[in-house]
């Protein structure tokens, strides 16, 4: 009775597994994976399924964006924050955090320099600092000068992370010349939310990325991974990604920070950002997806590529004193997160960059696409 229960078990976990392929042979052709086919591949990721999985999302790239990727540089203009995140090595009451604000001259200089680079994009990073993050009518200035800067220095799009902002100063940012809005929800289960961005507002965040796009800004939605977070949970998010309309979809290892509540948490594999940044590929083909050197560094980026990522982001000028996110120090003053640092993972992964103007053409058409969606979804309220 036992032996056959037995052999019953391993005919229905070969089928799913037979079943599973055919999905991915499918999805490599043709875009889309239902929700049991994700949470399958997350829960149980057998190697073979993984190596069909990455194979589809890479078509899927291909097919879409061909070899060409885009290239990001990092600037973080200030590491003072209010805010009390969980994860985060910036949170306020942290003593061990690298602090500091640059000047609009440093602020110039480096974006001067990144753009030398050959990136594609500044995304201009801070926290909430109170120096800016406050109610009074200027507050925001120094932000706002600073995309007004970096467009008149560099002509690059620009990407502004400085976390939830009124609406008035989404205004103001894309006047000045913001093209997009980050601000990462990291989870889209509630309790998890106030588990790590302890004292904030799921609803305002939410809220925050919606008033950017109606103001025509794109907008970059993040998740956080190894927090926690179930398989449905992170299906869950995909969901809701795709209900907001982001144009820019990441994913992220959590990574263990010194000073903060979770220093002490085991630091998870990467296999699981690996496995949800190829799924976010089948799931939304035509949309950016980020691989990130701040988690991984160059080491890292390799396998975040062969997942179907078409962005390489936190690239960072050596010399400036600038700060990563996850970790603070990885692979700048070596000069090993620039463009030239990764031109090697890029050759053997049969990719290249993009031309700055093949990635200001994406940014102006799908800024077109979403315009005339909006207005097609306006007519038919």
């Amino acid at each position: 009775m036992n032996n056959n229960h037995s052999a019953t078990g391993i005919h229905a976990y070969r089928q799913g597994r037979s079943k599973l392929a055919a999905v991915l042979e499918k999805a490599a052709d043709n875009a889309g994976i239902s929700r049991a086919a994700m949470i399958r591949l997350l829960d149980s990721p057998a190697p073979s399924l993984l190596d069909k999985l990455f194979a589809a999302a890479r078509r899927q790239r291909d097919r879409h964006f061909g070899n060409r990727v885009f290239l990001y540089g990092f600037l973080y203009i200030s590491t003072h924050c209010r805010n009390r995140c969980s994860f985060c090595f910036y949170r306020k009451s942290n003593t061990r955090a690298i602090r500091y604000r640059q000047t609009p001259a440093e602020i110039a200089e480096s974006a001067r320099q990144l753009a030398r680079s050959g990136v594609h994009l500044i995304d201009l990073t801070a926290g909430e600092d109170p120096c800016f993050s406050t109610d009074a009518a200027n507050g925001f200035a120094p932000v706002i000068d600073a995309v007004r800067s970096i467009r008149e220095e560099t002509d690059l799009p620009v990407m502004a992370s400085v976390g939830v902002v009124p609406d008035t100063v989404l205004e103001k940012l894309a006047a000045a010349g913001a093209d997009w809005y980050a601000c990462y929800q990291e989870t889209y289960n509630r309790q998890l939310f106030d588990q790590l961005r302890v004292g904030q507002s799921f609803e305002a965040r939410c809220r925050s990325k919606m008033a950017a796009k109606a103001r025509g800004m794109l907008v970059e939605e993040g998740l956080l991974c190894g927090v926690g977070e179930t398989s449905r949970d992170l299906v869950k998010s995909f969901d809701a990604m795709s209900r907001l309309g982001a144009d820019q979809v990441r994913a992220m290892t959590f990574v263990p920070q010194a000073g903060t509540p979770m220093k002490d948490q085991p630091a998870p594999s990467h296999l699981r950002e690996i496995i949800a940044i190829a799924l976010m590929r089948i799931a939304f083909p035509g949309l950016l997806i980020p691989a990130s050197l701040d988690v991984g560094g160059l080491d890292g980026l390799r396998m975040r590529l062969e997942a179907g990522a078409n962005v390489v982001t936190s690239l960072i000028p050596p010399g400036r004193g600038l700060a990563g996110v996850a970790q603070s120090e990885l692979d700048i003053e070596d000069g090993r997160r620039s463009v030239e640092g990764i031109a090697p993972i890029l050759h053997t992964c049969r990719l290249q960059p993009a031309t700055v103007d093949q990635y200001r053409h994406w940014v102006a058409e799908r800024k077109r696409s979403a315009c005339f969606h909006d207005c097609r979804l306006a007519r038919a309220c």
